[in-house]
């Protein structure tokens, strides 16, 4: 079923506007679905997940129309709900050798406390030992845990286990939240943060992007296989105390080489650096602030690499006092009250989104981001800033209107039609196929994910 002709759904209005697009490249775009049963939730989540590929699929086909000769017709653009659904549940798409992957270890979930709930992030060894260490026990049987836990009041967890290292988050309704610190700060905020850093024009290269990937888990990950899909040369680079979980690694790969370089060491500092001589592209996952120690701001990257698009992506924004914790999806989920409104009937036990839909969200409105900005670039010298958060993702998803195309009433919806199976290193991976399209533009990526931290740290050749 196609809307071509429909008005633009309101989430997909709202994305575009964000990022200052120009309001008439819309009528590139056109949706097709219909099935039921998709991302089946109390908040618009399908809508919102509509409207995050069909930005950043426009956004590709603007780039695309540009990046030669700096004009020329926008290719139609369509987006599929199917492949929508499909692709913001990758992870559980992925089979590694007929295998599922592994997804939350057993102390990563929701748990009764004294005074309500409280939500625990634990799949790193460190979170898990950190967890832990706050309650003073000395292994992991989860009941252990759920006895120390139900004890305590939630808010005192999360300040006990955050204080440890750890990852917790009390449950919050939307009015706690709303009238919470933080998240009145998050509020404030735009949807997508856009900054220009000075004037300087942008070296001349032809050639692919170049993308120095400093992020980790899954919303940095996803903006980053998307840009890959596109054509970039994505080289990610990771800390080698700090691996990666080999599952969420496989998904997240595709179309990129990863390399480890500790940024502490001089030999491997001074090869991080003839990198960034060479990016057009630096994405940044980690909490804000934890680069500057490493002379890694904004300005200082704009400084070194002149028309350098820097992208950083949070979970609690860049200021209040959450700014420098760390989350995850789960646990902006709890903060924010989204586990409040999903809760099933039935029982009084927090509930969830069909899909981490705040990390794809945000990740594929971070690639919507970095491209809009390397096509500014072309009328406009200078490099650029873009910040998203986890926790402003969730409040517009939780502002969205009910109304929209939501995918019930239709046909059901078979995912085979939108995953594939490619041979890689780590194995024979089933995995899903990208959602962003556009006429004319890639329809997989170049190849699968290799293994973690083996590749060299420099750009590929012809990039």
């Amino acid at each position: 079923m196609s809307s071509g002709d429909a008005p633009h759904p309101a989430a997909v209005v709202q994305a575009w506007s964000a990022l200052e697009g120009p309001a008439a490249l819309l009528s590139s775009v056109t949706y097709e679905g219909g099935f039921s049963g998709l991302l089946p939730s109390r908040l618009p989540v399908l809508d919102a997940a509509r409207a995050c590929v069909a930005v950043c699929s426009l956004a590709a086909a603007e780039y695309a129309s540009g990046c030669d000769d700096g004009g020329g017709a926008v290719p139609r653009v369509r987006v599929d709900d199917g492949a929508v659904a499909t692709a913001f549940t990758s992870e559980r798409q992925l089979r590694v050798d007929g295998r599922e992957p592994s997804t939350f270890a057993p102390l990563s979930r929701f748990w009764r406390t004294a005074d309500g709930w409280v939500r625990t992030h634990a799949n790193y060894p460190h979170h898990r030992g950190a967890l832990l260490a706050a309650l003073g026990l000395r292994d992991d049987a989860v009941e252990g845990v759920e006895r120390a836990l139900a004890e305590l009041r939630a808010v005192d967890v999360e300040e006990r286990v955050y204080a440890a290292g750890g990852l917790a988050v009390a449950l919050r309704t939307r009015a706690q939240w709303a009238t919470h610190e933080q998240g009145a700060v998050v509020a404030a905020e735009p949807l997508v943060h856009r900054e220009r850093l000075g004037n300087r024009a942008p070296r001349a290269r032809g050639g692919r992007l170049r993308v120095l990937d400093l992020s980790r888990v899954l919303a940095g990950p996803v903006a980053t296989r998307t840009l890959a899909l596109l054509g970039a040369d994505v080289l990610r680079v990771d800390a080698p105390g700090l691996p990666e979980l080999a599952d969420l690694h496989a998904d997240t790969g595709f179309g990129k080489r990863s390399t480890l370089l500790d940024l502490g060491r001089p030999t491997d500092r001074a090869t991080f650096d003839e990198l960034l001589a060479g990016a057009d592209v630096v994405v940044t996952g980690y909490r804000p602030g934890a680069l500057d120690r490493l002379g890694l701001t904004p300005d200082a990257l704009a400084e070194r690499r002149a028309g350098v698009v820097v992208a950083q992506l949070s979970a609690w924004g860049r200021s209040g006092p959450w700014a420098e914790r760390r989350g995850f999806d789960s646990l902006v989920q709890a903060a924010t009250g989204i586990a409040d409104v999903e809760r099933e009937p039935s029982s009084d036990r927090p509930g969830a989104l069909p899909a981490q839909a705040l990390d794809h969200g945000t990740g594929y409105l971070l690639a919507a981001a970095v491209l809009r900005a390397c096509t500014e670039r072309f009328s406009a010298p200078g490099a650029r800033l873009v910040r998203l958060a986890l926790a402003r993702t969730a409040h517009w998803l939780l502002g969205l209107p009910a109304a929209g195309r939501r995918g019930g009433g239709g046909t059901s919806y078979d995912a085979s039609a939108d995953v594939t199976e490619t041979d890689s290193p780590l194995g024979r991976l089933r995995h899903a196929l990208p959602p962003v399209s556009y006429e004319g533009g890639p329809l997989n990526w170049g190849w699968a994910s290799g293994g973690w931290g083996t590749d060299a740290a420099r750009w590929a050749e012809g990039s």
